[in-house]
């Protein structure tokens, strides 16, 4: 039986806020998509066709934006319930070098995590100082394309900088001239979601390499960041591969291009059970950037090439800094 751990009556104001914050979060990123589906729905059967015609009318026009930069909203952007969705982890940037904002970059964010806040604190808000540390740089987080389908829930991803992870995206954004552009892609996506529990340093990194191929036919240079703290958020109902589990979730993720993590952490009132992430801080170190020179038709040795030379700093990344953060020093990154 489940010991229920209830959260105190005298819990100072902007603790709450908090965790409203996160719980408005929570909810976009697991029913956002769901509900405004809905939402649309109901204004086609509620006697509000036309408006609802104009809006399918404004999706198709609108269609490509996703992957041509998107239209973020810097007034969404600030808005104050990041600062206190930041302030309830905390989530922390850190920067190790300076990035030329004449070049565009091509960040490599690890570990995926359950909910990936570390990515959204860090480049969809601006309360964790990323245009003080890169002045000049503008972010653009990539995530999957079938979320831009969805009526309404698209405009509110783009407002805040998100846009879609296809091919033509991440060209769009590297290939801008003038640089200032940096694309973020959560290299083990949704596989590596299945990894995600406390403790976990496992990356699907290993036969990821479309991003690099990118990055040499735009001459984007490649910026490792390893985010430590973004597996302890949430536990994971343990599912081994071979397992039932595993295989229904491999399946899905072969499917529809997503799997669905089986996660738990804390609640709202009480710290026992739920689908609140810990009170964990995040540390997100962005590492130096890898030279890469423009090759339009890059072979596949130059690709492993520069493939292994991004492992290699990545781990090296990691290696710096893991004992800052709780890391012991048998314990390293391990690459699948």
């Amino acid at each position: 039986m489940v010991k229920i751990e209830l959260a105190p009556l005298n819990i100072p104001f902007n603790r709450r806020l908090q965790t409203a914050a996160v719980l408005q979060w929570v909810f976009c990123f697991l029913f956002g998509a769901q509900f405004c589906f809905c939402v649309y729905v109901v204004i086609v059967f509620n006697g509000y066709w036309h408006v609802a015609a104009l809006y399918a009318l404004w999706l198709y026009l609108d269609w490509d934006t996703p992957q041509a930069g998107g239209r973020r909203s810097d007034w969404v952007r600030h808005w104050t319930v990041w600062k206190h969705f930041g302030d309830y982890f905390p989530i922390h940037l850190i920067k190790t070098c300076d990035l030329d904002p004449e070049r565009n970059y091509l960040m490599g964010f690890h570990p995926h995590g359950i909910l990936v806040a570390g990515a959204f604190g860090n480049f969809c808000t601006e309360y964790t100082g990323f245009q003080e540390l890169y002045p000049g740089m503008t972010p653009y987080l990539h995530t999957l394309g079938i979320w831009f389908g969805f009526p309404f829930f698209r405009e509110y991803l783009m407002s805040s900088g998100v846009v879609s992870c296809s091919k033509k995206s991440l060209t769009h954004v590297l290939s801008q001239k003038g640089g200032g552009n940096v694309s973020i892609i959560v290299i083990g996506g949704t596989a590596e979601s299945l990894e995600a529990r406390p403790g976990s340093l496992i990356l699907e990194a290993l036969n990821r390499k479309g991003f690099v191929k990118i990055a040499l036919r735009c001459g984007a240079h490649l910026v490792p960041v390893f985010s430590f703290g973004e597996n302890d958020l949430f536990n994971q109902l343990k599912n081994p591969k071979g397992s039932l589990v595993r295989t229904i979730q491999e399946g899905m993720r072969k499917t529809l291009g997503f799997s669905l993590p089986l996660f738990h952490a804390r609640g709202v009132f009480q710290y026992s059970l739920g689908f609140m992430p810990f009170r964990q801080p995040i540390y997100t170190i962005v590492g130096e950037p890898i030279v890469v020179e423009r090759n339009v038709s890059p072979s596949s040795a130059e690709v492993d090439r520069l493939h292994g030379c991004y492992l290699e700093a990545l781990a090296k990344l990691f290696e710096q800094h893991k004992a800052e953060y709780r890391i012991l020093e048998h314990q390293h990154l391990i690459f699948t």
